[in-house]
């Protein structure tokens, strides 16, 4: 069961067939020679996609950088977070590998706008920018400095995305572009279509009015590998030859491996309709605009890990990037699992408004929009248990030779031999002392930074169909619904304003109503083969007895080009393993049918003096079983109004500036459900949000802007609920706060800008925001009745309570010298809690940071070369949170490169883009005890010597991206295309905060080619 570290080298011929036959043709079919000196030159594709982003940076009244598609439909990158990566400043969140978000100045908390209108998702963050398409777009704009008309909410930065307006085409429009994409890990052709097509038309008298239409559907299947490890902190037992690396003289040791493989299968469709008109007086225009994106499929996900087992060390241990290298697990034992898990959204805005010209001085305008979004989330697991089947019905064979016919004994005084056989009161210690639970060693041994290498002694543990079990079927459904309603009414006054310097005011309005509302519903059949009977007897069902009920439910998972781009260190194990196939799980109903047909005529019965034997077997549909979650339920109504007043003002021929004020009140009402009660509390607060935007122009060419303003972020829905929401194990939980006031900051900013006589630009700016009141989480063990269904797999990491039924301030959890089975007893006690982080309002935090860009046509350069052309950027950021940590997501040092070549009609670009380490998470469960003061533990009380704030900070390393995109146009109207996303095959890698490895996380190389047709 070896796996190459090399590359599957069909896949490599993939990427060389791509890049010889779509990029290279694109470069031949040019013309060599330069452009004659007489020739008039015409900018076109990417050099007029970057010039007309500069005349939006310089023509803004704004701090502002900007992408402006090269033509109808034509970002420079087909995703729209993977496009904004290049702006300076700017930084992204993938899914899968894909761009799904963007921090700006390395915060997360932003607007998306949709033609100046608010578009929703599942939270506060707007649509995720993977469900919209590119081509629907004419520009993207990242405002870094706000204005007072502009709608409040943005802590970092607002994302504006311009649709094209039917009112700008003169004739019929029709452009069209058909790709084929290539996943290079699935293996798998993904058709995208983008279709846009309209026209305006006079009517006379009557005015003009244009009509746009787009259509966009793409249909991909991408996958995801992961590999991690817990990591905890030994003593030098075993280690004396080893030099450790921590302050505390201890080592690093990486064990309960695991290997998680999520393919999506993801179909996304849009549609877009735009009617402007104009009178013929050309003294207004009235707009409608109509959005529409769906996104449906599945994600299919497969995971094994290894618990359990006592770390042995051999002659060759040593370090390897300061974790322990090559030991053995003893006994350990392996658990597979399968998911289905996927988020269905329709996602809709409507906008209708229009601006007339009142008077010569006095222009009125308005809008009445509404963004609506539902979201779906089925979500299914079925989990197995290792258990022996030849040694399961060995020992049920033995008591029944011993103690005659098999019958239960279900009473407390009764024991085997007295006419029953199975004393339940000492099944489960005697199941396991007999060996019922089958475990193998794990060698685990590392190389450099690829993946471990996992080597179990018995070569079949992981591939046989009588050594695992059928444990628990999970299904949750999670319901969103979140819709804005929204008026906007705005006069702009200009002339006669009594003040020469003032060139226009403006006054507004701005309503809002959103609603909101969170629904889980459940089913957890948890340890089926666990204290279950059938015909008095202990019943199991094993893989071999599922697939024989049931055939085709079983898969053996086998990737060949599994962690290709890591490599592995060896052998590994688990690459290949048995397991519920996930694709029949995504059918949700199918599967509890099956688990249904499997439990018949079973019943569950726990060991206690007052416990009786509960039936298994299930009637209905999946429908039938699901509880609603009243712990989960959220249903937040959150009103606001806004008014603001602005004048734009000319000082004098080269100072010019925008000051303004808006002020906003927020009004939010929550409600959760308590013992079947709904139960409400509201919170009010209001905002007053000064701001200025100065500009002076030095010469024609270069200027300096200075920057003010004080902004606000209201918290997520979820964080605004005092909701009880937890993980499908029982071991954590989050809950809001209905009292949350807003992140309040307060930012400068001071920028030099100078501009080329060929679009270019290099622009210096230094930032700061002073963050006055960020979020903090407090960590305690909230003791709950749900803990009776804990699972235990995990001792290690479950909180511990002092006495049942009262919540534990600090996290406590097992002592060295704790079992699993000791924590098992202790919850059966009700003295294991759930580790529950609430969030409140904290202190204040800063990020600072300076910006340098430059983008510049090389056309100095002789021959062939001066269609050379180059952008860059460079960001610095310095964060600070109250705990002393930066900023989560915010890397200190970030820069994009581009180059481009394109002459008659032949275009390449290159674009790299590098952010080095940021803290990704906190607290991460798996690192949760590794801190900077290598103290080995995980307590969040600041009074408790032990305490470490750093523990379980979890860094996401360094990492470049290399991405390649071509095009020739055949003719005027037909244009090849192509791309190439992650060239070069970059993982991602996950560090503790002592810098060594524990996470390994790699997705596809995206290959597209295809056709642009364009009326």
């Amino acid at each position: 069961m070896s796996r190459s570290s090399e590359p599957n080298s069909r896949l490599r011929s993939m990427k060389a067939l791509l890049l010889g036959g779509v990029v290279l043709p694109m470069v031949a079919l040019s013309p060599v020679n330069a452009q004659d000196a007489t020739d008039e030159v015409v900018v076109t594709g990417i050099q007029q996609s970057l010039k007309a982003a500069t005349d939006v940076k310089r023509n803004s009244a704004r701090i502002v950088d900007a992408i402006v598609a090269e033509d109808i439909g034509k970002l420079p990158d087909n995703n729209i977070a993977e496009a904004l990566q290049r702006v300076t400043g700017v930084s992204i969140a993938t899914d899968f590998g894909v761009g799904e978000s963007v921090s700006i100045r390395g915060l997360s908390q932003n607007r998306i706008e949709l033609n100046g209108r608010t578009t929703t998702g599942d939270g506060r963050d707007g649509i995720s920018l993977q469900d919209f398409p590119s081509s629907f777009l004419r520009s993207v704009e990242v405002v870094k400095t706000p204005t007072a008309d502009m709608v409040e909410g943005a802590l970092g930065g607002t994302v504006r995305m311009e649709t094209i307006r039917p009112l700008s085409l003169d004739d019929a429009s029709l452009a069209a572009t058909f790709d084929y994409e290539l996943a290079d890990k699935t293996e798998e052709w993904a058709p995208i279509a983008n279709i846009s097509a309209g026209n305006s038309y006079d009517l006379g008298d009557n005015g003009r009015i244009g009509v746009i239409g787009m259509y966009s559907t793409q249909d991909r299947t991408i996958r995801q590998d992961e590999f991690f490890q817990r990591v905890k902190l030994y003593g030098d037992d075993g280690l004396s030859g080893l030099t450790s690396n921590t302050p505390e003289g201890t080592f690093l040791v990486g064990d309960q491996n695991t290997v998680q493989q999520f393919e999506e299968q993801r179909e996304r469709t849009a549609v877009s309709l735009s009617v402007e008109w104009e009178p013929a007086s050309k003294a207004g225009n009235l707009f409608f605009d109509y959005v529409t994106t769906e996104r449906s499929g599945k994600q299919l996900g497969n995971s094994i890990l290894d618990v359990g087992g006592s770390r042995t060390y051999g002659d060759d241990v040593s370090l390897n990037n300061g974790m322990v290298n090559n030991y053995t697990l003893t006994g350990a034992f392996v658990i597979p699992k399968s998911w289905s898990d996927f988020r269905e959204t329709d996602a809709s805005s409507i906008g209708f408004g229009g601006e007339w010209d009142y008077s010569d001085n006095i222009v009125v305008s308005g809008e009445v929009s509404i963004a609506e979004s539902e979201s779906n989330r089925p979500d299914s697991e079925l989990n197995l248990r290792p258990v022996s089947k030849s040694n399961h019905d060995t020992w049920v064979s033995g008591w029944e030779a011993t103690n005659g016919a098999a019958e239960l004994c279900t009473d407390s005084g009764e024991t085997a031999g007295d006419g029953c056989t199975i004393n339940v009161a000492s099944y489960d210690s005697d199941r396991s002392s007999a060996g019922l639970r089958h475990t193998t060693d794990a060698t685990v041994s590392f190389s450099g930074n690829k993946v471990p290498s996992v080597i179990y002694s018995d070569a079949n543990a992981l591939l046989s169909d009588t050594n695992m079990a059928l444990r628990d079927f999970i299904h949750d459904k999670y319901e969103t619904t979140n819709d804005e309603t929204a008026y906007r009414a705005d006069v702009e006054f200009t002339d006669g304003l009594g003040y020469d310097f003032l060139t226009s005011l403006s006054l507004g309005f701005r309503s809002t109503s959103n609603e909101y509302e969170y629904k889980r519903s459940k089913l957890q059949l948890k340890d089926l083969y666990r204290y279950m009977y059938k015909d008095d007897e202990p019943y199991v069902v094993h893989l071999n007895e599922f697939e024989t009920a049931h055939p085709g439910s079983i898969k053996t998972v086998s990737y060949d080009n599994a962690f290709d781009q890591h490599g592995t260190s060896g052998q590994m194990d688990l690459l290949e393993y048995k397991v519920y196939d996930p694709a029949q799980l995504a059918n949700h109903n199918g599967t509890f049918n099956k688990v249904k047909d499997l439990l018949n005529g079973s019943y569950y019965y726990k060991p206690s003096s007052s416990s009786s034997a509960t039936s298994r077997t299930l009637t209905g549909s999946l429908a039938d079983n699901l509880a609603l979650d009243n712990g989960s339920y959220r249903d937040i109504t959150e009103d606001t109004t806004a008014f603001y007043v602005s004048a734009d003002m000319e000082i004098n021929d080269r100072i010019s500036a925008v000051a303004g004020v808006r002020y906003v009140e927020t009004d939010i009402e929550s409600t959760i459900i308590v013992d079947d009660e709904r139960e409400s509390g509201s919170h009010s607060y209001d905002d007053t949000l000064p701001s200025l935007n100065v500009a002076y122009e030095i010469d024609d060419n270069s200027k300096i802007r200075f920057a003010y303003a004080k902004v606000m972020r209201r918290p997520t829905f979820s964080q605004l609920s005092p909701a009880y929401d937890v993980d499908s194990s029982i071991l954590t939980a989050d809950r809001g706060a209905i009292d949350l006031d807003p992140f309040r900051a307060t930012q400068f900013d001071i920028s030099y800008e100078h501009y080329f006589e060929d679009g270019g630009i290099f622009s210096f700016a230094v930032y700061t925001k002073d963050v006055e009141s960020f979020l903090k989480s407090t960590t305690y063990c909230e003791a709950s009745d749900l803990t009776s269904g804990q699972n235990v797999t995990e001792y290690e990491t479950i909180c511990l309570l002092e006495t049942a039924g009262q919540n534990r301030s600090e996290i406590v959890q097992a002592s060295a010298s704790q079992t699993e089975s000791d924590i098992a007893t202790l919850r059966d006690q009700g003295l294991t809690g759930i580790t529950t982080e609430k969030v409140a309002n904290g202190e204040d935090g800063t990020v600072e940071g300076f910006e340098i860009g430059i983008q510049k046509q090389l056309d100095t350069l002789p021959g062939i070369w001066s269609n050379l052309g180059v952008a860059a950027n460079y960001t610095y950021a310095d964060s600070e949170q109250p705990n002393g940590n930066p900023l989560m997501n915010i890397s200190e040092n970030t820069y994009n490169a581009q180059v481009y070549w394109e002459d008659n009609g032949a275009s390449i670009r290159l674009a790299y883009n590098y952010r080095d380490e940021y803290l990704a998470s906190e607290q991460e469960k798996r690192i949760n005890v590794i801190g900077a003061l290598g103290l080995n533990s995980s307590t969040t009380d600041p009074d408790n010597a032990s305490y470490d704030r750093t523990a379980g900070n979890n860094w996401k390393a360094a990492r470049g991206q290399l991405d390649l995109s071509g095009s020739y146009e055949a003719s005027e109207q037909l244009t090849v295309v192509g791309s190439i996303t992650n060239l070069l095959g970059e993982p991602s890698t996950f560090e503790t905060q002592l810098g060594t490895d524990w996470k390994y996380t790699e997705a596809d190389t995206r290959m597209s080619i295809g056709l642009r047709y364009k009326y």
